[in-house]
C-alpha cells in the first residue's frame, strides 16, 4: 500500500473518498490502494467540450469536415509542388514543407478529438497523452521555425532579388527546412521525458481538448515549478529567435516595399508576401493570446477558443489563404481538376 503525505485542514474525513489517517501534528496520510493508484496515473480526462451535450453531433461533423478538407488541401498542395516543375523553387519548397508539417500537425489533435465526439469516451492514457503534448509541442516550434525561413525567404526574394539565386540554392533550401523540423522535435524532448517520469495524483480532469502544458502541469504530485521554469526557458529559446527574425524579415520587407515608386511594383512586390504574412499574423496572434496572457478564470474558456484557431483553424485556413491568393497555384489546380474531368 502507497501512502502520500498532504496537509490538509484539521477535521476533514474525506479527501476524494480516500482513507485518511490524521497525526498529532495535523498532517493526514492518504492511504492509496495499487488498484487506486494504478487507475489514477494510467488515465486522464479530456473534458473538451463536453460542457455542451447537445453540440456534441453538430461539433463532430464540423470538425470531421473540417479535418477532411485540411488533409486533402494540404497534401494536394505536397503533391504539387513535387509533381510540377514550375514549383521546385525555394517559395513552393517551404509551402510544400508547411503543408507536410500542418498535415501532421491536424493529425496529432483532430483525430482523438473527433472519437471523443463520436464515441462520447474522453479519457486518454497518460502516455498517449504525453506523446501528444510532445508531438503538438514539437510541430508547434518546427512551425516557428518554418515560418522564420519562409520569411527570410521573401526578405531575400524582395530586398535582395540579386542575390536570390547566390543565397537561397539547393543546399540551403534544404539545410534551413531540415534544421526547422530537428529544431522543433528537440525542443520539447527534455520536458517530454521529465514529465514522463513524474507521479500523477491530482484530479485527472483536463478541461482542454487536447493535451496542452499548462493543464496537464496541475495534475502532477511533485512541485512543477522548476519544470514551469525550464520549459519556458526552451520555448523562449526554440520560439523567441524565430519570431524575432519573422518581425525583422517583415518590417524591412514592408519598408523596401514603401521605397518602390510605382503603385503597380509595390502592389506586385506585396502580393508576393501577403499570404505569408496573413498566416504569420493569424498563428502568432494566437498562440501569443493562448500562453502570454495570465491563465485566469475569465480568459480560460477564451483560450480553449483561441486554441481552436492555430491547431484546427490555422492548418485549414493555409493552404486556401495560399492558393486563393496564388494565381500560379490557382491555375496550375485548375489545369489539373480540367484535365482529370476530361478524361473522365
Amino acid at each position: 500500500m502507497d501512502t502520500k503525505l498532504a496537509v490538509l485542514e484539521y477535521g476533514s474525513q474525506t479527501f476524494w473518498g480516500l482513507e485518511l489517517t490524521f497525526t498529532k501534528r495535523g498532517a493526514v496520510f492518504v492511504h492509496l490502494s495499487q488498484h487506486e493508484r494504478d487507475r489514477v496515473i494510467s488515465e486522464v480526462t479530456l473534458l473538451g467540450f463536453s460542457h455542451h451535450p447537445g453540440l456534441q453531433v453538430p461539433l463532430f461533423l464540423l470538425f470531421l469536415m473540417i479535418y477532411i478538407m485540411t488533409m486533402a488541401a494540404n497534401i494536394s498542395i505536397v503533391v504539387l509542388v513535387v509533381a510540377d516543375w514550375h514549383f521546385h523553387t525555394p517559395m513552393y519548397f517551404f509551402l510544400g514543407n508547411l503543408s507536410c508539417l500542418e498535415v501532421c500537425y491536424s493529425s496529432t489533435i483532430l483525430p482523438r478529438l473527433l472519437a471523443s465526439f463520436l464515441a462520447g469516451n474522453r479519457a486518454i492514457s497518460i502516455h498517449c497523452c504525453i506523446l501528444q503534448f510532445y508531438c503538438f509541442g514539437s510541430l508547434t516550434a518546427a512551425e516557428c521555425c518554418l515560418l522564420a525561413v519562409m520569411s527570410l525567404d521573401r526578405y531575400v526574394a524582395i530586398c535582395r532579388p540579386l542575390h536570390y539565386a547566390a543565397l537561397m540554392r539547393v543546399r540551403s533550401c534544404l539545410h534551413l527546412a531540415a534544421g526547422s523540423w530537428i529544431s522543433g522535435f528537440l525542443s520539447t524532448i527534455a520536458n517530454t521525458y521529465w514529465m514522463s517520469g513524474m507521479a500523477l495524483c491530482g484530479p485527472t480532469d483536463l478541461d482542454h481538448f487536447f493535451c496542452d502544458f499548462t493543464p496537464l502541469l496541475k495534475l502532477f504530485c511533485s512541485d512543477t515549478s522548476l519544470m514551469a521554469l525550464v520549459t519556458l526557458l526552451l520555448s523562449a529559446l526554440f520560439t523567441l529567435p524565430p519570431f524575432l527574425l519573422t518581425l525583422t524579415s517583415y518590417m524591412c520587407i514592408i519598408t523596401a516595399i514603401l521605397r518602390i515608386p510605382s503603385s503597380t511594383g509595390r502592389h506586385k512586390a506585396f502580393s508576393t508576401c501577403s499570404s505569408h504574412l496573413i498566416v504569420v499574423t493569424l498563428y502568432y496572434g494566437t498562440i501569443i493570446f493562448v500562453y502570454v496572457l495570465p491563465d485566469t478564470d475569465t480568459l480560460r474558456p477564451l483560450n480553449k477558443l483561441f486554441s481552436l484557431f492555430y491547431t484546427v483553424i490555422t492548418p485549414f485556413a493555409n493552404p486556401l489563404i495560399y492558393s486563393l491568393r496564388n494565381r500560379e497555384v490557382r491555375e496550375t489546380l485548375r489545369r489539373a481538376f480540367t484535365v482529370r474531368v476530361c478524361t473522365a
